[in-house]
């Protein structure tokens, strides 16, 4: 389902529109809840560009016998649960899924957004977040729990790849030329990426998978270059691996043909 449609679609169920990056303070916490079986983007990194909105999707389960005033909500948060910093512009939540009616257990679906155009946005928030799960109950209170569940969150990398003289002579020298950069939440731009390890691949003519050739150590400007000898066609990339806060990105391939 397209996210204009599934937000048409649950508008009218848990829904917290927050200002993005921004101190909340949790108020007073009741007991009675119980959170569950938490995942967040299937235990991936959540990797963040610099322009497009982002769409997290998690998993819970709570237990809870309360009156409350609206679904719960799972969310990325740091530093204290009586006064965190949130990673959302907006969450969008599902009607409970009865496993138990008797018990009150009901499973749930999460639609977090991260927009990386908000001002309150920087570099600053990548690396490791943790999981919050918040019931609102009446009366200005609210359950919230850790759930001890780390999230990475990462910047964006991107490469580029360009290999000549195309075609090339058999047996002669090819130049593996590129570029890695990564996005600066900051500047809302693509820097060039200095001192990455990045992969030379291969795909030989008719084969469906690459091998990595070589290594390769982009330049204070993100700049890769490298020789390699011909000896067979195909198609050539570079991959970055990433690290803590920055996400792994591979370049689209570049055929070479021998003659």
């Amino acid at each position: 389902m397209k996210r204009a449609t599934r937000r048409a679609a649950v508008a009218c169920t848990a829904a917290a529109v927050l200002a993005g990056v921004a101190a909340v303070p949790a108020g007073a916490a009741e007991g009675g809840v119980a959170f569950s079986r938490v995942t967040v983007n299937g235990g991936k990194p959540i990797v963040i560009g610099v322009k497009e909105e982002v769409e997290v999707y998690a998993t819970f389960r709570m237990t809870t016998k309360l009156t409350y005033r609206h679904g719960p909500t799972v969310f990325p948060y740091r530093g204290k649960l009586s006064n965190m910093d949130t990673m959302h512009s907006a969450i969008i939540g599902s009607d409970c899924k009865v496993v138990n009616k008797a018990k009150g257990t009901c499973d749930f679906e999460n639609w977090v957004y991260i927009d990386p155009r908000h001002t309150d946005f920087g570099n600053e928030d990548a690396g490791t977040w943790r999981t919050a799960a918040r019931l609102f109950l009446p009366k200005d209170s609210q359950d919230i729990d850790d759930e001890n569940h780390s999230v990475q969150l990462k910047r964006a990398t991107r490469v580029t790849v360009n290999a000549s003289p195309e075609p090339v002579v058999k047996g002669k020298t090819l130049t593996v030329t590129g570029k890695v950069t990564r996005a600066n939440w900051d500047t809302h731009t693509y820097q060039g990426y200095g001192g990455r390890s990045v992969s030379l691949q291969f795909k030989a003519a008719g084969s469906s998978s690459y091998k990595t050739v070589k290594k390769a150590t982009s330049s204070r400007t993100g700049a890769l270059t490298t020789t390699v000898k011909a000896t067979t066609a195909g198609t050539w990339r570079w991959t970055y691996y990433g690290n803590t806060t920055s996400g792994a990105s591979s370049s689209s391939g570049d055929r070479v043909a021998l003659r």
